[in-house]
């Protein structure tokens, strides 16, 4: 079947099933509160969902730790909702792609219960391994979740593999039966008509023979260089491809930590690959921190626009982009790239930096509306596995407060908390208690409020996207950037031989001095989308952004 590229023209929204819409009154969301919300989605300019876990799960890492790839949650509604949301979304024209966990399972996961126990043909379905001599581990690689990679099994008497955490054992690739599962797992969904997946951390599910020591230093992710692109993960991924997805005009988006732009086209160049349509990468949620949120560093506008920039221009004609600022990963863009003070005004230009960029842009749940980093007063109140073994086990030379500061600026919990719908009890969430925190601010910070007016960020949103819906030179212009070097302001262009788009952000708290690109003339040029009402010709006045179309 022919891949007809259907996504290029849509923008996604992420949903946190959990945290978006209690439709039942259990205090959970789930599909029955997507349902509800449709229209809200679709009011956007979104036509296309992507849903976070929806299967049953154990819990230990908020669904990515799956029990059974081929059911719905009954806490989201079942299969029933989901086959009812599914018929909704495309009777509206909207698509929906479903995350694809397919590196670990939970470890209560049937498939894992008679590994263990060395039932056959389970037996090789994980990666297990004996001690080595005086009791040791079987090498010295990390989980990216819970101290080291490996865990002892009483009932099978050897060390289970496990990337993330404890709870999340890693599937052998290898085994060619694991791959067979995988297919009939893809097969099942697609047949009932889900349009893709979004696939957890792909690129880690082959791992070098032997499973050798990690030599280089790292600060985190001991390991990583024996499995991130792993010798046969081009084999499996076109394997896939061969015996599935090419029978379906599906869309595929793969999690890739660490990846370059030349790394990424190995897997989704458009006249060479037939392995992957699109890829996350995490250089532009990396521009305050060193690989990872719990390392912080200050925020650098210059690495953020060099990461636009090259994802830009070596995808360009050749793959489509992934564009995001938010996911369920990392914590409130606004609180970290943005200001809390100015907090309209940042969301704004924040949209506006990314949005017209060339590629599939993608919108998590809340970022629409300016929700910012969660900060309670105890670090109790965190549910995420990863947060709760960052707090545990890095409390050297820190304080209590500094530790809790830590988790204010880092955890991923800040994206998990409750949409923010109303300022009414539970933030309109939900009739009760919700399963997880609310955020105190959602009475000033709310859906409802920003409805009733005209210039709120939400409807910012809904102008942007309408816009590069519209305009042919974000779907085709070519991408150029201005002032490389600057610190406080991101300017580039789009431009086809008919129409010149520039899109002009600062980054700055204060009044910055600001000179025209070349190219642009303000008196000839209309200005079709801004965050301030009036504009300053040599002056961009706190995190302003203006955005200019020249016909």
């Amino acid at each position: 079947m022919e891949h007809t590229r259907w996504y290029k023209d849509r923008v996604f929204y992420q949903i946190w099933p959990r945290s978006f819409k209690d439709g039942n009154g259990d205090g959970m969301g789930d599909l029955w509160g997507v349902l509800e919300k449709l229209d809200y989605i679709q009011s956007l300019g979104a036509d296309g969902i992507w849903f976070s876990p929806l299967y049953p799960s154990p819990g230990a890492d908020c669904g990515y730790d799956i029990s059974d790839y081929m059911d719905i949650a009954p806490e989201y509604g079942g299969m029933e909702a989901f086959r009812k949301l599914l018929a909704e979304a495309h009777q509206r024209g909207m698509k929906v792609i479903m995350d694809l966990v397919i590196n670990h399972t939970s470890d209560e996961h049937p498939w894992f219960e008679k590994s263990r126990r060395r039932e056959e043909p389970y037996t090789d379905y994980y990666i297990w391994r004996p001690a080595k001599p005086g009791g040791k581990l079987p090498n010295n690689w990390d989980s990216n979740f819970e101290g080291k990679a490996w865990t002892y099994d009483d009932v099978r008497g050897e060390y289970y593999l496990h990337l993330f955490a404890v709870k999340q054992p890693d599937l052998n690739m290898d085994n060619p039966l694991v791959r067979e599962e995988v297919k009939k797992i893809l097969r099942f969904w697609l047949d009932m008509g889900v349009d893709g997946f979004r696939e957890d951390v792909v690129t880690f599910i082959s791992k070098e023979e032997g499973l050798p020591d990690e030599k280089l230093p790292l600060p985190t992710g001991k390991g990583i260089s024996h499995y991130n692109h792993g010798p046969r993960i081009h084999e499996y991924l076109s394997e896939f491809y061969r015996d599935v997805f090419s029978h379906y005009d599906c869309m595929t988006l793969a999690e890739a930590p660490m990846v370059t732009p030349k790394k990424a086209l190995e897997y989704i160049d458009e006249q060479k690959s037939n392995e992957l349509d699109m890829v996350i990468q995490f250089e532009t949620v990396c521009a305050d921190c060193l690989f990872t949120d719990w390392m912080p560093m200050k925020f650098s506008l210059r690495k953020l626009k060099r990461s636009f920039s090259r994802w830009q221009k070596e995808l360009d004609g050749r793959a489509c982009n992934m564009i995001y600022l938010e996911n369920h990963d990392h914590p409130r863009v606004i609180s970290r790239y943005g200001s809390e003070k100015f907090r309209v005004e940042s969301g704004k230009m924040l949209a506006a930096a990314y949005l017209f960029q060339k590629g599939t842009p993608f919108i998590y749940q809340g970022q629409e509306i300016g929700m910012t980093n969660w900060r309670p007063d105890s670090p109790d109140k965190y549910e995420d596995v990863q947060t709760i073994w960052q707090y545990e086990n890095t409390a050297l030379r820190k304080s209590d407060e500094e530790r809790l500061h830590r988790l204010w600026r880092s955890s991923r919990d800040s994206a998990r908390t409750p949409m923010q719908w109303s300022a009414e009890r539970h933030a309109g969430f939900s009739d009760v208690k919700p399963w997880f925190y609310v955020n105190k601010n959602f009475r000033r910070i709310n859906v409802a409020a920003q409805e009733e007016d005209a210039d709120s960020l939400l409807n910012f949103y809904r102008k942007a996207i309408a816009l590069r819906k519209r305009l042919d030179v974000v779907k085709n212009g070519t991408y150029r950037e201005f002032e490389k070097n600057s610190t406080q302001h991101y300017i580039y262009s789009r431009e086809t031989d008919s129409r010149k788009l520039y899109v002009i952000c600062s980054f700055s708290r204060r009044e910055t001095k600001f000179k025209c690109p070349a190219g642009l003339d303000t008196d000839r040029a209309k200005l079709i989308l801004q965050n301030y009402p009036k504009q300053k010709p040599d002056i961009l006045k706190p995190y302003e952004t203006r955005v200019y179309l020249m016909e």
